[in-house]
């Protein structure tokens, strides 16, 4: 069996910040024992959680930018930590990101042509110049570009679509094993969302997995073959996007889905969300309890989730499919 491309065991991340109150110095806890296999066949990952679940400190420590504070994070079976000390070029050759804001991912001093000229010169992809040329006016045209009209342009010339789609093309011409995705449609508007996630989608065909950090669900469903469900750094559920969609198990995944706005105008959605809200300064004030995270919301609470924090286990959904939840309702 070929171990697994990812492996993410019992991670946890602590942030420590200076404070001005009594005590002088606040943690935050970003994580708590997340688990994460993504095997040696190309798919897609999606992490789904609301803002302030953990999702992007994850992906951060998945390409070597934070170093977690319990658990280990291994790619092809080796700590991402000696990858990043050891073999740094082929870490980033192999381990490649989008970041979500399009607009700062470019040095506005230069032309937008550095970033696909610097991938290959780097990486040595091309023997001379010729041929550098039409590697890079191929991956711009696979990724629906006009060569003639984007390369030589200064990024602030370009659309938002414009510029994360070159970034795409540097994922193309590079061809790496794992793409880190954070949230890289949440700038773009719906006519551009279809199509960067179908390029996305192509790039299992090259053999590129991906790990697609969102916070929406429909999006999530839309591209992922998996799908892991965040609620403040814990793991609540982790199972195939279809199964977890439509049949959700965990209290916490089900009001997700229930807070989804329905296409149809004579369903008042906004009233019927107040009156369902999830209260996130609730859940937030559970970080530090002993508890399920989701305690004080739950609809379905028993006394020892108040306690005691449920852990990850295997279970089997109404059509028989196989997920791992974190919830007593399944024992």
């Amino acid at each position: 069996m070929a171990e697994p491309l990812l492996e993410l065991n019992n991670i946890a991340k602590v942030f420590t910040r200076a404070s001005f109150g009594v005590g002088g110095r606040k943690t935050v806890q970003a994580l708590d024992d997340v688990t994460l296999i993504l095997p040696d066949k190309p798919q897609v990952f999606a992490l789904v959680g609301e803002s302030g679940s953990g999702k992007t400190t994850l992906s951060r420590i998945v390409i070597g930018l934070e170093q977690p504070s319990g658990g280990t994070a291994l790619y092809r079976g080796r700590p991402v930590r000696d990858w990043v000390r050891r073999h740094m070029k082929q870490y980033r050759r192999e381990v490649q990101v989008i970041f979500q804001d399009p607009y700062a991912t470019y040095n506005p001093f230069y032309r937008v042509d550095r970033v696909l000229w610097s991938v290959v010169r780097n990486f040595h992809l091309a023997e001379n110049k010729e041929r550098g040329k039409r590697m890079i006016d191929g991956a711009l045209e696979a990724m629906g570009l006009r060569p003639q009209e984007i390369l030589g342009r200064y990024p602030h010339q370009l659309s938002g679509g414009e510029r994360q789609r070159i970034m795409l093309a540097r994922v193309y011409l590079l061809r790496p094993k794992l793409l880190v995705a954070d949230e890289p449609v949440s700038m773009l508007d719906a006519s551009l969302r279809a199509m960067f996630l179908d390029h996305l989608q192509a790039f299992k065909d090259l053999g590129v997995s991906c790990l697609y950090i969102t916070h929406d669900l429909n999006v999530g469903y839309f591209i992922a073959d998996q799908i892991l469900i965040l609620c403040l750094g814990r793991t609540v559920e982790w199972g195939e996007s279809d199964h977890i969609v439509k049949d959700p198990l965990h209290p916490y995944t089900q009001e997700l889905i229930s807070s989804i706005p329905n296409p149809n105008p004579e369903k008042k959605w906004t009233e019927r969300l107040q009156a369902e809200k999830i209260g996130l300064n609730e859940l937030r004030q559970a970080r530090t309890a002993a508890g399920c995270i989701y305690a004080q919301r739950c609809p379905r609470v028993m006394d020892k989730c108040r306690h005691n924090n449920p852990p990850l286990k295997r279970v089997k959904g109404h059509e028989g499919d196989s997920r791992e939840v974190a919830c007593f309702l399944y024992e």
